[in-house]
């Protein structure tokens, strides 16, 4: 099995990735502040119709906003390239 790297992935002479290394942290904190805070208002809202019986079990679905926020991390940002976090000042 012959393996190419370009840096970014692993990939065998058969297609496959072998692996996907990340730079930097696994979870860097990519949900700003405005986001976040609207992230887990949805989300308490949803469980809470929930909970009062408003809407059917989808309503659970509140618990994704709600650990997004509350982690500062949405997984699916990376994948599109985006970040509501201001951006680090470097000091110098």
């Amino acid at each position: 099995m012959t393996v190419v790297t370009d840096g970014a992935l692993r990939v065998a002479d058969n297609g496959l990735v072998l692996s996907t290394p990340m730079k930097g942290a696994i979870m860097k904190a990519n949900v700003g502040g405005i986001d976040r805070a609207l992230r887990i208002v949805a989300g308490l809202a949803l469980i809470g119709l929930t909970l009062a019986g408003q809407i059917g079990v989808w309503g659970w679905i509140g618990v994704v906003p709600v650990l997004t926020g509350a982690l500062k991390f949405c997984p699916f940002y990376p994948l599109l390239g985006l970040s509501t976090c201001p951006m680090e000042r470097k000091a110098g």
